[in-house]
């Protein structure tokens, strides 16, 4: 029996492949960027800081890590649908959260639930993409993948910023419309295949830490150092660069700006397609180098107050951070084993994570005292740095592994 291109065949007709299972991925991730241009609205509704809108930021974070480190293994234990089951009821959660919201406790329990949604995905929806896919599809997969992860959170703000600037409701559609796609997201789960060999029926929780098998190590680490620096950009652009636009640059179209931040997603999935083509190992430390330039870019736009400057640093950062990422994500994935390889991507994760958290608060709290313009400075000085030093490291020490 021949199997097309993204189906798998299970003896009783034909069911969702690994591109369903991308779809799945996508809407999900969308849901963790929906509110990134509508912070200023709440901001004028409830009245907080600009530290306040990345701790806020911060919590969604916090909540990804805590489930990467307490349930990152879990769906090689119980498998991946009833996984990605539970991430697609957090988040239809969250998104209630949303809709009820009438102050900043419902805005915290929403970006909580957020995470926790995103925590589940990020390993086993990863997973999941790459194992559905059949032979020769695996490289295409990986590329699914990570552009899911990408894509969705860039479709997000694009989403939720058009829906709020040219439609009624700006605080309420975009998550009617999320929790619609939810549906969606949840019916095409319910066919996915499970690739587990012999799921558990809801073993215990055994939380593992930071922890990689041996056999990965070599990669792990300059992998996950690639990450982290990709991850604080996207994290400054997730969190504060619809502030930067409105407040330094003077650009007030929320559209503008949910547009502006999908333009570093776009740009990481064009990154990501170039990564196959260089190869995982060279595109680490090329990658690096391109999120340099881009990072240099973006602080010109605030010396400058470029609009412009801030688009086209956008769009080589995001190139340079999707080169890294998929390279980081491919080799990580690559040397883990089968039984071990959910845990090992949760724990690649948890590291990127901290890269799109702990930056983005201490750019929350210098704006506090120094303003967003300074405060956007320093951290980009601060993030070059790593990124020169995590590309130094993968060009000198190329990762190792199969």
């Amino acid at each position: 029996m021949t199997v097309r291109k993204g189906a798998v065949s299970t003896g009783v007709g034909w069911r969702p492949g690994y591109l369903a299972a991308a779809v799945v991925f996508a809407i999900g991730m969308a849901g963790t960027t929906l509110p990134t241009p509508l912070y200023g609205l709440y901001q004028e509704q409830i009245g907080f800081s600009e530290l306040m809108v990345t701790v806020v930021f911060a919590v969604y974070a916090v909540a990804v890590i805590t489930v990467l480190l307490v349930a990152g293994n879990y769906s090689d234990e119980v498998g991946r649908r009833p996984v990605l089951l539970c991430a697609m009821v957090l988040s239809a959660a969250s998104a209630g959260c949303f809709l009820l919201e009438s102050g900043l406790p419902l805005l915290f329990a929403g970006r909580l639930l957020s995470g926790f949604a995103a925590g589940l995905l990020s390993g086993a929806a990863t997973a999941a993409v790459i194992e559905l896919a059949g032979p020769g599809q695996k490289a295409r997969a990986g590329f699914a993948a990570t552009a899911a992860n990408m894509g969705g959170l860039g479709c997000g703000p694009l989403l939720s910023g058009f829906l709020a600037q040219y439609a009624p409701w700006p605080l309420m559609l975009p998550f009617w419309v999320h929790l619609g796609l939810v549906a969606v997201a949840g019916a095409i789960t319910w066919f996915l295949p499970e690739t587990v060999a012999e799921p558990k029926r809801w073993p215990p929780l055994t939380p593992q830490g930071v922890t990689v098998p041996p056999e990965v190590k070599g990669v792990f680490t300059p992998a996950s150092l690639a990450a982290f620096v990709g991850f604080a950009l996207l994290g400054l652009f997730t969190a504060v660069a619809p502030s930067f636009a409105s407040q330094t640059l003077g650009v007030h179209n929320l559209a503008f700006s949910g547009a502006v931040v999908f333009s570093v997603f776009l740009a990481s999935t064009v990154g990501q397609s170039l990564t196959q083509r260089i190869g995982a190992r060279p595109a680490l430390p090329v990658g690096c180098g391109i999120l340099v330039v881009g990072l240099l870019l973006v602080a010109s736009s605030l010396i400058a107050e470029s609009m412009l400057l801030l688009v086209l640093g956008a769009l080589c950062g995001g190139v340079g951070q999707g080169l890294a990422f998929r390279a980081a994500l491919t080799l990580v994935s690559g040397a883990a084993p089968a039984r071990r390889r959910g845990g090992t991507i949760s724990a690649f994760f948890v590291v990127a994570y901290a890269g799109i958290s702990v930056p983005v608060v201490g750019v929350g709290a210098m704006a506090t005292w120094l303003g967003l313009r300074q405060a956007g400075l320093i951290f980009s000085g601060c993030v070059i740095l790593l990124a020169a030093g995590a590309g130094t490291y993968a060009a000198r020490r190329p990762p190792t592994g199969p």
